[in-house]
């Protein structure tokens, strides 16, 4: 080997030198005496450059130096040269001295050489090993997937297999409980079974060619046809259940139908028809449960209905005895349930209340209007409709039966209600039944419950018209009103006057939450009859001045009324006001004038004439004189008179103040208009002292306002 030669010599070379040591080796018999020779050719050296140079190197420490020695550059040279030889010297006889340790060095580097040679040797052998064992372990994984993917194959056989006999097999058990066992939790589980099994059998098209289906089908037909029979005996009797008396509907389909639910869907799946016939068993049985149930609520509610209205209560109709089916004249407060809403207005605050239990009512000798009897009746609708409803739906799986099962109920319903509405002259009672079903709609869409959508629509279509007709009924018997019979020497507020505010009221307040557009139409119609109506009645008084207090009163009394329905007001409200308005300054004036008519006269005529532009007919002393002593005497008499007269006059307190109030106001404007002429009159100031001074008038005006 190349190495092993290099090392070998190497070693050589050291033992030579080591001898060499021993005999005492001398260096300077090799090396001889350090001497340098002149360079003859340094004359030839050009010295081009050389300033430059020196500059470039003038800052180098060892070339400054030098320079400033002063010394030969060349024996500087020199004796650098003999410097290296020197340490060259002592540093071969460093390396003769480590000899030994080095020829120890080559050996050890020899021996580790033949050591790793053998190594080798053994590693070449381990690596030809090391192929062969691989070989055997490819060989081995080949063999060992292929041994995998058969038992993959047979463990996917195995179990297709085992689930084919799991699902064809009939085992005894389920056969004991599905002909010996009880309808229980346990039979249904066991029926879940079999259904599955029927539903492999005709399914899968495999199972259909095998030939243990040849065994098993027989089998599997007499359990399914036995499993139907058991359950459906079971659901009928549980359907009788329903039939009897004081069974509380609800809590039997709760706990005890929705426990089988499953009966129904297996009947669905593997017994078509008996499922129809059981599905019609339940319809019948539950249409007449519930058609009975309702029938019996009603018949219990129709005593205790009040009657509130009659087709003779209207608006426009006398209070006195006019003919065979006409009522003597009643005290107003009984009657006002007819035209205002009063209480009844609670029953749309109550309107999720509980529906009336009859005995308890009846027991407690109470009547109620219709509409309390229509939410109550409507109210256990709703109530039985949506535990029907949400029942069928979970228990049958569809919603149409819903509305086979209350067809009876519905019919029974309106049996009732159909006679009761072309009866019903209530036009409040009818509003609020059309408020009530708005609410009950309502309530059912946070239901989420829509069976009873269609029925309520049809409710509150029928309602309207009724509500139309006998709107236009109160509206026609003002236009077509007997003011002759009507009419009643008395200024104070009319019973029809009365009877149109509480009912016009009525509507306003039944309006606020709804902005009913229909509804505001009819009353500004009944507005419109109504005017026209106390107009006529007021021209039957014989002095204007009355013709105007009894409008006044009125307008008054109908204000007070609606104010009370809506203090916001209303076009109705701002149309009494603006009437009662432009009245007031109509019986000002009458009321001034028949106390003091010469006076207005006056200076209505020639208080605002200019003296200047027509002086013959200038105005003079004589002629305002005795208006002036006129008024001096019984101004104050005047004003308690026309106090009095108010009084007497109007039935509100308040308004016959204001009324007061705007009189003495207007007869203080008039009194300074005529104070100001006379004041323009040439010798007007011998006047003066007959003259009222207007501080004396508005203290009287102020003692008139403090009873205000």
């Amino acid at each position: 080997m190349s190495d092993g030669i290099s090392i070998d010599a190497l070693g050589q070379a050291v033992g030579d030198f080591s001898n060499h040591e021993k005999l005492g080796f001398d260096l300077g018999a090799y090396v001889g005496d350090l001497a340098f020779e002149e360079d003859s050719g340094s004359e030839d050296i050009s010295l081009e450059g050389l300033q430059q140079e020196l500059e470039e190197c003038e800052s180098d420490e060892v070339v400054a130096n030098i320079l400033s020695s002063g010394a030969k550059l060349r024996e500087y040279a020199k004796g650098v040269e003999n410097n290296l030889r020197k340490v060259e010297l002592d540093s071969i006889e460093d390396y003769i001295k480590e000899s030994d340790n080095l020829v120890s060095l080559h050996d050890q580097i020899h021996d580790c050489d033949s050591i790793l040679s053998q190594m080798e040797t053994l590693l070449s052998g381990f690596q030809e090993e090391i192929g062969s064992i691989s070989s055997d372990i490819k060989i081995l994984q080949e063999k060992s997937m292929d041994m995998g993917l058969r038992l993959k194959n047979r463990r996917v056989a195995e179990s297709k297999l085992a689930k084919f006999v799991e699902d064809i097999i009939v085992p005894p058990k389920m056969i004991d409980v599905i002909v010996d066992g009880e309808v229980n939790e346990e039979y249904i589980r066991t029926l879940e079974i079999l259904s599955k099994k029927l539903k492999f059998v005709a399914a899968d098209p495999a199972v259909k060619s095998s030939k243990a289906l040849k065994d098993v089908e027989p089998e599997l037909e007499k359990l399914r046809q036995k499993a139907i029979s058991k359950v459906y005996d079971f659901i009928v009797q549980k359907l009788i259940a329903l039939r009897k008396p004081k069974t509380n509907i609800q809590i039997l389909q709760q706990s005890v139908l929705l426990k089988y639910k499953y009966i129904i869907s297996f009947l669905k799946e593997h017994g078509k028809e008996v499922f129809m016939d059981v599905r019609a068993a339940y319809i019948d049985t539950m249409n007449k449960v519930l058609s009975a149930h309702f029938r019996a609520y009603i018949q219990a509610l129709e005593k205790l209905q009040l009657d509130i209205a009659t087709a003779y209560d209207l608006i426009g109709v006398e209070t006195r005895s006019a003919g065979l089916f006409s009522r003597a004249r009643e005290p107003l407060k009984n009657r006002s349930a007819v035209f205002a809403l009063g209480e009844r207005i609670k029953i749309i605050k109550e309107i999720d209340q509980p529906a009336l239990i009859p005995h308890i009512a009846e027991a407690s000798a109470l009547k109620y209007p219709y509409e309390v009897l229509f939410r109550s009746l409507h109210k256990l609708l709703m109530d039985t409709a949506t535990s029907e409803y949400i029942f069928c739906d979970d228990f049958f799986g569809e919603e149409s039966i819903f509305y086979e099962i209350f067809a009876g109920p519905f019919s029974v319903i309106d049996e009732h209600f159909n006679p009761v509405l072309t009866n019903c002259f209530d036009a409040i009672g009818l509003m609020l039944m059309i408020r009530i079903i708005h609410h009950h709609q309502l309530i059912m869409s946070r239901r989420r419950i829509p069976c009873l959508d269609s029925y309520l629509d049809k409710v509150n279509i029928s309602l309207w018209p009724r509500f139309k007709m006998v709107f236009d009924s109160h509206i026609s018997s003002l236009r077509d009103a007997n003011i002759k019979t009507l009419w009643e020497d008395d200024v104070h507020p009319h019973y029809v006057m009365r009877r149109y505010a509480e009912f016009t009221a009525s509507f306003i307040h039944l309006n606020v939450e709804y902005g009913d557009g229909q509804l505001d139409i009819n009353l500004e119609r009944l507005r419109m009859a109504v005017d026209v109506l106390i107009l006529k009645l007021a021209k039957l008084f014989p002095r204007p001045k009355q013709q105007i207090v009894f409008l006044i009163n009125n307008y008054d009394m109908t204000i007070a009324v609606l104010k009370e329905a809506g203090p916001e007001g209303g076009k109705i409200q701002m149309h009494f006001e603006e009437l009662l308005k432009s009245n007031t300054s109509l019986f000002v004036e009458e009321l001034l004038v028949e106390h003091f008519s010469d006076l207005i006269k006056f200076v209505k005529s020639r208080a605002s004439e200019d003296p200047s532009s027509n002086p013959e007919r200038s105005i003079t002393v004589a002629e305002v004189d005795p208006l002036v002593k006129d008024f001096g005497s019984r101004w104050k008499t005047a004003i308690e008179l026309m106090h009095k007269d108010i009084i007497t006059s109007f039935s509100n307190f308040l308004c016959g103040m204001e009324i007061l109030r705007a009189a003495l106001t207007q007869l203080l404007l008039y009194y300074t208009r005529l104070t100001d002429c006379i004041k323009k009159i040439p010798g007007g100031s011998g006047l003066n002292k007959d003259l009222v001074s207007i501080q004396s008038i508005m203290f009287e005006i102020r003692k008139y306002s403090k009873t205000f």
